[in-house]
């Protein structure tokens, strides 16, 4: 499927001031007391640790302070073409993670190259290598599918796959706040419950009629979006299921499997949703614990154990020549063109030189084939449009961190990152990718200390939430996180406009 492509210097269905929506016709007044309403719904609904409840006249900094980032009294708008494309997505994506399971398995037995799984395993502890590779878990996936979307004026373009996702409790009450200001006129994409049933058919799907409850496990590394998992949690009880968010040190493990007590009782665990990334192992209580009983089959965990899954150089793998034939097969011509298309080229940082006559392969500076990393160290600002970025199993790997934009830093600075990539391979490896540039989207926002409307210019990421049930997967609500135009990496912040998105009406 060739990417969906949009014309002109505006993007249909985007602007809030080409839609017939019901915000942009809102006086002032009632877009500020619009966002003041959204406000203390999410106060109210305990996302972010704020107090169980609050004055019912609380004051802008107290309600500001429990949010971080500015509120838009309208949903991010798509077109009916927009949100076939983001319909459409979900299935190629959970064929590429097939794909890319497919492709470590058989690399590992030497049926395909075997430098594959020797990047994909770079920098793991060898015992969790071996417990990934394990016939129990060959052909589990994760559950929860994220790509951040950048919107060009060439198209979408996916920056990263996060099989570990933050933001479903906030994207499931955003959903619902926001819906239950206009009703079904809304339009939100996956509706006002979309996001809490399709997470619960996921989970329920992985019980396997099975006993017990549901763990979402959080670790300290993440103890910030607990609140909003907790809160997740609780409206997954109200849908007939028993699903708690703790802590590992809440678990206790028996002869059996995995217990927790709660609500005045004991139960086993049949299902754990690991909310934590892989290379923070060694510093959560139990975790080895967790790994045996799913060994045993006592508890059904997702995302599974497979760091070669969590690799950002699985961009890279897409797009290598040599492999082109198995994606070919794996994906099939028009699933591979249409990923190839949105995914941007990727090259691992191996610093491992090339034989004199090679060149790395579609890498180039200006007009100039590149040959040795070296090469990129005399490029000027305007042939960097690069990023780099740790693959994946660091701290720096997400959240933004660790992230180098090569036309946006001194020549000095990018040398530097550079050569720090390279020198990290061994125990972080890096990848190096095309830099996309996001369109320009124009929102409200309510400015808290005045009290009134700002209009802002910003660049828009778009995290569709896919789930996956008895191999089947949905969209079940999509977040947008717009930012000022000023900035180049895109992510939540506290001057960013954070909304669901919605149909935009006819």
């Amino acid at each position: 499927m060739p990417r969906f492509r949009q014309s002109g210097t505006r993007a249909k269905g985007f602007s809030l001031a080409q839609t017939d929506a019901f915000c942009p016709t809102l006086s002032p007044e009632a877009a500020r007391d619009r966002c003041a309403a959204i406000r203390e719904q999410l106060c109210r609904a305990n996302v972010f640790g704020s107090p169980a409840t609050l004055p019912l006249q609380g004051s802008a900094s107290d309600m500001q302070a429990v949010t971080s980032w500015r509120v838009s009294p309208c949903p991010l708008y798509l077109s009916s073409e927009q949100l076939r494309f983001f319909t459409d997505l979900g299935p190629h994506l959970l064929s590429f993670y097939r794909g890319l399971n497919r492709l470590y398995t058989e690399s590992v037995k030497g049926i395909q190259p075997t430098w594959v799984a020797g990047y994909l395993d770079q920098g793991k502890p060898a015992a969790l290598v071996q417990y990934s590779r394990m016939k129990r878990f060959r052909d589990t996936l994760p559950a929860v599918i994220r790509p951040d979307i950048i919107p060009t004026q060439d198209g979408m373009v996916i920056t990263e796959l996060d099989s570990v996702p933050g933001g479903i409790g906030l994207t499931a009450c955003l959903s619902r706040i926001y819906h239950d200001l206009d009703g079904d006129h809304a339009q939100i994409i996956g509706g006002p419950h979309g996001m809490i049933r399709g997470f619960a058919r996921m989970l329920r799907s992985l019980q396997d009629q099975q006993g017990g409850c549901i763990a979402i496990l959080i670790s300290d590394e993440s103890k910030d979006y607990r609140p909003e998992m907790s809160w997740l949690a609780a409206q997954l009880r109200e849908e007939g299921l028993s699903v708690w968010c703790v802590e590992p040190r809440e678990i206790r493990f028996t002869e059996d499997g995995l217990r927790l007590h709660t609500n005045g009782s004991e139960q086993a665990i049949s299902v754990l949703y690991r909310f934590y990334e892989l290379f923070d192992l060694l510093n959560i209580p139990k975790a080895e614990l967790v790994q045996y009983a799913a060994k045993k089959g006592w508890v059904s965990v997702t995302p599974p154990y497979k760091p070669a899954l969590e690799e950002k150089s699985a961009f890279a793998l897409l797009h290598h020549p040599i492999l082109r034939p198995f994606w070919e097969k794996e994906l099939g011509a028009d699933c591979l063109l249409h990923l190839t298309t949105i995914m941007p080229k990727t090259w691992l940082l191996d610093p491992a030189p090339l034989p004199a006559i090679a060149t790395i392969p579609d890498l180039h500076v200006g007009n100039r084939p590149v040959a040795n990393w070296a090469e990129l160290e005399k490029a000027s600002q305007k042939e960097r449009q690069f990023v780099i970025k740790p693959s994946g199993f660091s701290e720096l790997a997400w959240g933004s961190r660790g992230v180098s934009i090569g036309h946006d830093m001194p020549q000095t600075e990018w040398v530097e990152a550079l050569r720090k990539a390279l020198a990290s391979f061994p125990n972080t490896p890096y990848i190096l990718q095309e830099f996309h540039k996001g369109r320009l989207f124009e929102m409200d926002f309510v400015d808290e200390d005045r009290q009134t409307m700002v209009h802002m210019s910003g660049r828009a990421r778009l995290s569709p939430y896919y789930f996956v049930s008895e191999g089947r997967v949905e969209l079940a609500g999509i977040l947008a996180t717009i930012c000022p135009a000023d900035k180049k990496i895109l992510h939540g912040m506290k001057d960013a406009i954070m909304v669901p998105c919605a149909l935009r009406p006819n």
